[in-house]
């Protein structure tokens, strides 16, 4: 598959693309609240030594949501079933950016042996401050509201909010964030992931506790890497991974904001890959 496509996973329709065949375990992509799995897009023809799976989450971009409430080990294990539909069943190299760094990090809480590494992209779980814009989705009615809100204008300010460079926010991009903030249950499923996750002060140090120690019993090679500009998860949260997970590398990427995997392609692939091969090493 070389274009996203559908397939059923437990009953659910949910949007996946994969590429290459290559026989390394596979790197797993995962997106942030609200988005989809475009978010990876630059990275499937990067990391050509590998075969990359991204997928829209549960009640993301154009995937079906869950039939019962959202939350962590759900967004987990529906990425444990992609796996199982597409056949993919080695330990995968995971990766994932805001909301999905901290879903790779549950996958590992739940499931170790379906992961080889973490690669955690301005990554959700290391610290409580929040963009206002996230924050808003967190509050009671006025929550609800904000993310039925789908104009141009509205997918204008969340694109600029996550890239430092303006450029990178295109027509073709508000144009897609405009029409995935459209489908019949994106507003409600990111009101629920942000009010289960957050509060409109920021983000809830409960779940970030307790997923951060049931990961933490779990250790495996891990790279967690920010961008210096990052407005949704400043980058003062990579002082607090540097913390909580002192096994991992770091790497703060100059003048970049919340998607480094975007705003710097060419040295996130090679960083990532570089990573990758150096923990197939014998130590």
């Amino acid at each position: 598959m070389s274009s996203p496509t559908s397939i059923v996973v437990n009953g659910r329709r949910t949007r996946v693309r994969v590429e290459g065949d290559a026989t390394e375990p596979p790197i797993v992509l995962l997106h942030g609240i609200g988005r989809s799995l475009e978010d990876w897009e630059p990275q499937h023809f990067r990391l050509t030594d590998y075969r990359t799976i991204a997928l829209d989450m549960p009640g993301f971009g154009f995937s079906n949501r869950p039939s019962g409430p959202m939350s962590l080990p759900v967004l987990a294990q529906a990425v444990v079933e992609t796996l199982d539909v597409l056949g993919e069943q080695p330990p995968a190299h995971v990766m994932g950016n805001s909301l999905g760094g901290a879903v790779a990090l549950q996958l590992l809480a739940l499931q170790p042996q379906r992961v080889a590494t973490l690669v955690l992209v301005s990554s959700g779980g290391f610290g409580s401050e929040l963009h206002p814009i996230v924050r808003l989705t967190a509050v009671p009615v006025i929550g609800r509201l904000a993310t039925r809100c789908t104009t141009r204008a509205s997918a204008r300010i969340v694109e600029r909010a996550i890239f430092a460079d303006p450029s990178l926010v295109t027509r073709a991009r508000i144009d897609h964030g405009l029409e995935i903030a459209r489908q019949p249950d994106t507003g409600a499923v990111v009101h629920e992931t942000a009010r289960l996750l957050s509060t409109g002060r920021g983000i809830r140090p409960e779940w970030r506790n307790k997923l951060i120690a049931e990961a933490s019993k779990h250790p495996r090679p891990t790279l967690v890497v920010w961008g210096e500009r990052d407005r949704i998860l400043p980058a003062c949260h990579l002082e607090a991974a540097r913390r909580l997970l002192p096994h991992a590398r770091h790497h703060l990427f100059a003048g970049i904001g919340h998607m480094p995997q975007i705003e710097s392609a060419d040295e996130f692939a090679e960083l990532a890959a570089d990573f990758i091969r150096s923990s197939a090493q014998p130590q």
